[in-house]
């Protein structure tokens, strides 16, 4: 199985050097063993350029079939710690910028106090890619709203109001709640969230357009361009607490707001450790903002 963590990690990293750095060997002996690979499949695999490392079209094409298989192999391996007792583990999970940054420092902290054994490995991204890394086992779980999603589980955790964010003096902060028809006109900086984001979702329901100038895949980027009076955005309330932008909130007409769940292939092959961390993560809703 060495060979197949190998090249996940080249392929994440797009580098033989550095996914040889973080797994600990040498470089040589990363490229004997995906040489190695290649040959017990008769398949070439990885295209070897100056700018990095990719996948060819032959290996794009059984790559997530190697995914899958890499997913099984974690799965037998945290099946074996969950019938020697939850002493170790690993628990990979896709999350939400505003979820790493004010639930999760709290959440992982109470739980390796119970669990100082397990480990976490933290992907941060979008709707569509957790959803996909959760379909590709890449991630046991993540979070994601249940509206951007299909053909997985979900368990919805909690409803959260987004909200307008305008530079500190603009015209619109006169608005106690600013129509959406308005806010439509400003340029637009957009959050890059795949393919679905629930302010473009309601910009349509009113049968409107943003005039979107910048689309940006980083809540705190947005905030700063805000502040520097590039545009106008909405950003869900919970990644707005304490910060200190020079900028304005207001609320929407229509309101605004996006749900948010974890979400998971199949509960029943879910490792020990992620069930246990889901269930501490429950416990504590009425305490997360």
């Amino acid at each position: 199985m060495n060979r197949y963590l190998a090249l996940q990690k080249i392929i994440e990293l797009g580098s033989f050097s550095k996914a040889a750095e973080v797994m600990g060997y040498s470089q040589s002996a990363m490229s004997q063993m995906i040489s190695s690979l290649e040959e017990e499949l008769s398949l070439k695999l990885v295209n070897r350029f100056r700018t990095g490392a990719r996948l060819t079209l032959e290996g794009a094409e059984l790559y997530p079939h190697i995914e899958t298989l890499i997913y099984q192999y974690h799965a037998v391996h945290e099946k074996l710690n969950e019938i020697k007792g939850l002493k170790t583990g690993t628990i990979r999970m896709g999350t939400l910028a505003s979820i790493s940054a004010h639930w999760l420092p709290d959440l992982l902290k109470e739980f390796q106090k119970q669990y100082p054994e397990v480990e976490f490995v933290i992907h941060q991204g979008d709707y569509t890619s957790i959803y996909e890394w959760i379909k590709t086992g890449a991630v046991d779980f993540g979070f994601v709203n249940p509206k951007a999603v299909n053909g997985i589980e979900t368990i919805v955790l909690k409803e959260g109001a987004m909200l307008a964010v305008l530079p500190k003096q603009h015209p619109l902060g006169e608005y106690d709640v600013i129509p959406l028809g308005l806010l439509a006109k400003e340029p637009f900086i957009l959050l890059e969230e795949g393919h679905y984001y629930e302010p473009l979702e309601a910009f349509q329901a009113i049968g409107v357009s943003p005039d979107i100038k910048y689309t940006i895949h980083d809540d705190y980027a947005i905030m700063t361009m805000v502040e520097a009076g590039l545009g106008v955005s909405i950003l869900a309330e919970l990644v707005l607490h304490r910060t200190n932008y020079q900028i304005r909130l207001c609320a929407t007409e229509p309101a605004i707001s996006r749900t948010i769940a974890i979400g998971y292939k199949d509960k029943s092959s879910m490792p020990m450790a992620c069930k246990r961390f889901i269930e501490l993560l429950q416990s504590k809703l009425k305490e997360l903002p």
